[in-house]
């Protein structure tokens, strides 16, 4: 996408709109010398506009405070495009929904990385690419040994995912576009077989090897939940419903996570390093951890009857407990994916059959109320994805420490192409935000200095 940049007379119009009377720029933008050369208005392909404040520290000695980056556009991305106020998620430019109702996790992912759908030749040839390093390193099985057996998956995640890193050193060289592309193939295929392996290991069963004829989100299944006791069954609602969760969770423009991969690539860093990374932050319970809280808040409130005395306690100001799942800092709107993910939780729970499970009847009934409740409604808190991916995996039967695994997985696809962006961008650079400093100007050593032991 190229960029284009606002004539010098709309730019100070926008400047006396956006920086009225600010200090350092004064009041009269008309006659300014040092405003123009500073600061320039980018236009966005959608959405908005951006100030270009590149050239500000250098030519100004100032710097922007931004904290979180809530205001600063870190970099330019082609990739995903959120429209929070309207509810809209695109891939590449197409449609959230169309995608989660006819794509398959795979070819989204070959969408991500490559920049367009495939055609049924390009995708089998893809198909295969992944599935020919879906197996790990016979060494790596090894690494798990050294973990507890009670230790979080997400923690194994981790580990495991950096240390691919001394496994794979054939596409470590960042340089070579060939090397790129199989490191990026090597994460999306690993990562569910890594996701698995650390689900069975925390578990105390045997590892299982994957199936190259299974699809992807079959063959995790197949690799979480057969033992080699019994034949197990993948059922085709469970399996659709995964490939909707990998789908709708494969990216999401510039979030914590996705952001903790661009900086730690922008050192150099090797692909693995960076991919881990992005694991170790999106396991905080603001990021990826929030489907996993949801549902605990479920089991906190525990029975239908609970539920007035806890919404009570949601809306009273005072009182710290907050209802996990509803609302979303992003969307303003209903979030698309939790529309999606609604209609999948009925196919899912009808298809089980699932009767007298508090939990779940304490969501569902949750949901109705939210939809209903004029607090909810005028704060726009709407039941987001994290609410109903949560309910969707205790019904297929993984436990909640699972969850954010899941969700990474997912995400592999959309750091890999975010990696692969940022490496091809001419204009990129090392990370290395500023800070307003606001500790002491200058310490005098010695001045409050402890006497000194002369024993």
């Amino acid at each position: 996408m190229s960029i284009s940049t606002v004539t010098s007379e709309l730019l100070q119009l926008k400047l006396r709109q956006l920086l009225p009377s600010q200090q350092g720029f004064g009041t009269d933008l008309s006659a300014s010398d040092t405003i123009i050369p500073i600061i320039d208005l980018t236009a966005a392909a959608e959405g908005s506009d951006v100030i270009d404040i590149t050239k500000l520290y250098a030519e100004s000695n100032h710097f922007t405070y931004d904290p979180g980056f809530t205001s600063t556009a870190s970099c330019q991305s082609n990739i995903t495009f959120i429209d929070g106020e309207k509810g809209i998620l695109r891939y590449r430019g197409y449609d959230i929904e169309e995608l989660a109702r006819n794509s398959d996790f795979i070819e989204v992912t070959n969408l991500l990385i490559y920049g367009d759908l495939p055609n049924k030749k390009q995708l089998n040839k893809y198909y295969g690419l992944i599935s020919k390093h879906t197996m790990v390193h016979e060494q790596l099985l090894k690494f798990f040994n050294g973990f507890r057996r009670d230790a979080h998956p997400m923690a194994m995640m981790v580990g495991v995912m950096g240390a691919l890193s001394a496994f794979y050193q054939d596409s470590l060289d960042i340089n070579d576009p060939h090397q790129r592309m199989t490191a990026s193939r090597r994460i999306i295929a690993k990562a569910s077989t890594i996701g698995a392996m650390a689900y069975k290991y925390s578990i105390g069963q045997p590892f299982v090897q994957p199936d190259n004829n299974l699809s992807y989100s079959e063959n995790f299944l197949n690799m979480c939940f057969s033992v080699p006791a019994e034949k197990y069954k993948i059922s085709k609602v469970m399996s659709d419903a995964m490939d909707t969760i990998l789908i709708l969770h494969a990216d999401h423009e510039q979030n914590a996570s996705t952001s903790t991969v661009r900086l730690a690539g922008s050192s150099g860093a090797n692909p693995f390093a960076c991919v881990a990374a992005g694991v170790a932050s999106l396991w905080g319970p603001a990021h990826g951890g929030a489907n996993q809280a949801a549902l605990e808040m479920l089991e906190t409130i525990g029975d239908k009857k609970n539920i007035p005395s806890f919404i009570k306690r949601a809306k009273d100001k005072n009182d710290p407990f907050r209802l996990m799942g509803f609302g979303h800092r992003v969307y303003k709107n209903y979030d698309p994916r939790a529309k999606i993910l609604k209609q999948t939780c009925k196919k899912v729970l009808k298809h089980i059959g699932i009767n007298n499970d508090p939990v779940l009847d304490v969501a569902m009934e949750l949901e109705k109320i939210a939809l209903k409740d004029k607090y909810f409604i005028d704060k726009k808190l709407y039941p987001n994805v994290d609410f109903y991916s949560g309910i969707i995996l205790r019904a297929m039967g993984f436990p909640p420490e699972m969850f954010t695994v899941i969700f990474s997985i997912a995400r592999s696809s959309g750091w890999t192409a975010h990696w692969h962006e940022m490496i091809e961008d001419p204009v990129q650079k090392i990370g290395r935000p500023r800070q307003l400093y606001s500790g002491n100007k200058r310490s005098v050593y010695g001045k409050k200095r402890s006497t000194k032991n002369t024993r």
